[in-house]
């Protein structure tokens, strides 16, 4: 017995000891975690500069990460991910806490178009947080205590070199691998992945040509397609809240000045199946608006998008109340004379902001529907808060410091708009 005895503390010390070098091991690697709504419910996911998963633990006991993409192509790092079940209290990866949903959210952030441009001769200073303020906005946002973050698409904007000589981008990584996207989405979103669990939106920037196979390993909600090293247009899927569901559609490919009638078809196919959904109020979360501008030149609105309007007129269910989307570099928030979904734009995350000034856009016609009512604010950087309040939902357009700047009530499907 005395043998077994010892045999057994044996183990358990070299399975401490192992435990404990692996902590040890993994403090000094590079980690980044955060919780998200993806196809199969919540995921705790951790991006490491080590080949293995960091330690996880789920109310106090092991739980193993799975390597979800390995290095390589670019990707000198390991994402992992982990299923979250939706009883969890206390959820570490490599001894850090990470938010998990905790009822009905109160407070639910919206940030979009965030990354630094440089491509060509659009040169943006990436090295100026005056130029660039996504850092300082994350922070901002992080102050507020959201219980919900959601990133409506366009992380990855650095897609050429920075000249030389240009300080405003010197030293800046560029190109769809791991330095860029560490860069432009990453790090400065730091405060914000250990803020509150997230919804992901695929955005244009992420598309294959482009940033996509960053998107693929990192943020996508299905799997990642490890032979293509980029996944194809994403499928639709369902976030349950106890007060709303989130619909994410992957609209990064939906052309804007052209009728696309094929892509037509398959937009609006996805979006006939809402009507199946539980009769509760839909938010439709996708990067590209429908019945929106970026602003008016010449007396006429540019940026609509007439492959989606094509999809989603006389589609759409009635308890969808409205879309949030990024896409313009503004904030903006519309209604319609239709008994159509109220538009929300978030683009105005990071990016050079669009040109022009901001306006009352009621009047404007597009794609045939006729704004009622609403806001257009251009020029100023910021971020978005969704509220409830007295049994309907309140939008606020903050600044990149974090002042209120204007807010929106929702009665059903229709805003009522002022300046703080």
């Amino acid at each position: 017995m005395h043998g077994v005895h010892r045999l057994i503390c044996a183990v358990g010390a070299a399975l401490m000891a192992t435990i404990a070098a692996t902590a040890a091991n993994q403090a000094h690697a590079e980690v980044y975690s955060w919780t998200q709504h993806a196809v199969g419910g919540l995921e705790a996911r951790a991006i490491t500069d080590h080949a293995t998963c960091p330690v996880a633990e789920i109310d106090g006991r092991p739980a193993a990460m799975q390597a979800r993409a390995q290095p390589g192509d670019g990707f000198p790092i390991t994402v992992c991910t982990l299923a979250v079940p939706d009883a969890s209290k206390v959820l570490l990866i490599a001894g850090r806490a990470l938010p998990l949903p905790a009822g009905a959210p109160k407070r639910i952030a919206v940030i979009g178009d965030t990354g630094c441009r440089l491509k060509g001769s659009y040169l943006q200073a990436c090295n100026d947080l005056e130029k660039w303020p996504f850092r300082r906005i994350a922070e901002a946002v992080a102050a507020k205590k959201p219980d919900l973050i959601i990133h409506v698409g366009d992380y990855h904007y650095r897609e050429t070199t920075c000249p030389i000589g240009d300080a405003g981008c010197a030293g800046s990584p560029f190109g769809d691998n791991w330095s860029a996207w560490r860069e432009d989405f990453f790090a400065p979103a730091l405060p914000l992945l250990s803020a509150a669990p997230w919804v992901a939106v695929r955005g244009n920037h992420e598309e294959c040509a482009r940033g996509g196979r960053g998107w693929s390993r990192t943020l996508e909600a299905a799997d990642f397609n490890a032979v293509a090293g980029c996944n194809a247009a994403s499928q639709p899927f369902i976030v349950q809240l106890p007060q709303v569901a989130l619909a994410v559609v992957d609209t990064s490919l939906a052309p804007e000045p052209t009728m696309d009638e094929a892509l037509a078809a398959v937009f609006r196919a996805q979006y006939a199946l809402l009507a199946k959904l539980e009769p509760k109020p839909i938010w439709l979360l996708q990067h590209r608006p429908i019945w929106s501008t970026g602003g008016v030149v010449a007396g006429l609105p540019f940026g609509d998008n007439k492959t989606l309007a094509l999809a989603a007129r006389d589609t759409l269910p009635a308890h969808v109340q409205f879309i949030l989307s990024g896409h313009h570099h503004i904030f903006q928030v519309l209604s319609y004379a239709e008994d159509l979904p109220a538009q929300i734009v978030v683009g105005h995350g990071g990016d050079f902001l669009n040109k022009g000034r901001s306006t009352d856009p009621a009047g404007w016609t597009i794609n045939g529907a006729t704004i009622k009512s609403g806001l257009h604010q251009a020029g100023r950087f910021g971020f978005a808060m969704l509220e409830p309040h007295d049994g309907t939902w309140v939008v606020t357009n903050y600044d990149q410091n974090g002042a209120a700047l204007q807010h929106c009530s929702f009665n059903g499907r229709q805003a009522s708009c002022a300046t703080e």
